[in-house]
């Protein structure tokens, strides 16, 4: 007899499991049976040092669950988007892309509800290197620490006095009901968000065409288009899912309008490159991703990048 049921695979943290229920949930309102199987990453596992601290920091998120869907131990995988790599693993498929939450970063203070007022010397907790750079452009005078594990775990340490605030993505705390401690929103273009923020992705395997019609139903075209545009983008630039490049993609009035900059150290402090196009007509996302990653590189982005580089191996070797 035919398996009829899915497999759905995940992390195990609280927001995974809830991004991952919305998903089975809109499956199983399509009438298909549907079990999760829990999955532990990399990131999961190792916690006591920065993402890109890791030994292959890029896809640390994601790889254990696409070795389980190569091997046929689940059919489906839910992703946040934005830690997925931007080089597709040969035999899978990103198939559907629900409809995008906010894009944002969010402050979450204690001491203060914005950056502008936190006072010199206060301690803001992220382990990201895109949100670090864009607080040392902001405030170059405030500390930054190290905060890693899940929601709840960082927002007890900053409910615990460890830091002052933390910067969030806006999405995750939305998801999981925590929509009351955000303080404020971090937009572009003071604040720019990281590729595919805010996004869930669901992969297949590859010539699955069962499973292209079970996701494709709950695909949302616009989002899926706009971060196709941010992650070509990303990927022109020759930078993976932990690079400094923040992106934003939309449409306004039935055109795709995509904004991007590429973050790097400049001497004491941060230098950032920033380019903005609206989509043509016969142009692809992919198309319009690439378009604005060359502008980037006409004013000097891929230097920019390798400049960041040299830095981050230079703070690991500290």
């Amino acid at each position: 007899m035919e398996r009829t049921e899915i497999r759905v695979g995940t992390r195990g943290s609280t927001l995974a499991r809830t991004q991952t229920g919305w998903v089975v949930d809109q499956f199983r309102a399509r009438g298909h049976e549907v079990s999760v199987e829990l999955v532990s990453t990399r990131g999961d596992v190792v916690t006591d040092v920065p993402i890109a601290g890791i030994r292959g920091g890029d896809g640390v998120f994601v790889r254990e669950l696409e070795r389980a869907l190569l091997d046929g131990r689940i059919d489906a995988a839910v992703h946040s988007f934005k830690d997925l790599p931007t080089a597709v693993t040969p035999g899978l498929e990103l198939a559907c892309v629900p409809l995008r939450a906010s894009p944002f970063d969010a402050f979450v203070g204690r001491s203060a509800p914005t950056i502008d007022q936190l006072p010199p010397g206060a301690v803001v907790g992220t382990s990201s290197v895109r949100r670090v750079m864009q607080l040392k452009a902001l405030r170059p005078d405030l500390l930054v620490r190290s905060v890693r594990g899940n929601v709840d775990t960082r927002l007890r340490q900053l409910d615990d006095g460890v830091c002052d605030g933390l910067i969030l993505a806006a999405a995750g705390l939305g998801r999981l009901g925590l929509e009351s401690r955000i303080t404020e929103v971090l937009r572009p273009d003071a604040f720019w968000p990281a590729v595919a923020q805010g996004a869930l992705v669901v992969q297949i395997r590859s010539g699955d065409p069962r499973m292209a019609a079970v996701v494709g139903a709950i695909d949302d075209p616009a989002s899926h288009a706009a971060v196709r545009a941010e992650r070509a983008c990303l990927a022109a630039l020759a930078g993976g899912c932990l690079a400094p490049v923040g992106a934003w993609a939309r449409f306004e009035e039935s055109f795709l309008h995509l904004g991007a900059c590429v973050l790097g150290p400049d001497g004491e402090g941060v230098a950032t490159i920033l380019s903005r196009a609206v989509g043509a007509l016969a142009e692809t996302p992919e198309d319009l991703g690439t378009r604005v990653a060359a502008d980037l590189c006409r004013q000097g982005a891929e230097g920019l990048l390798a400049l960041g580089r040299v830095a981050e191996a230079r703070r690991r070797e500290a």
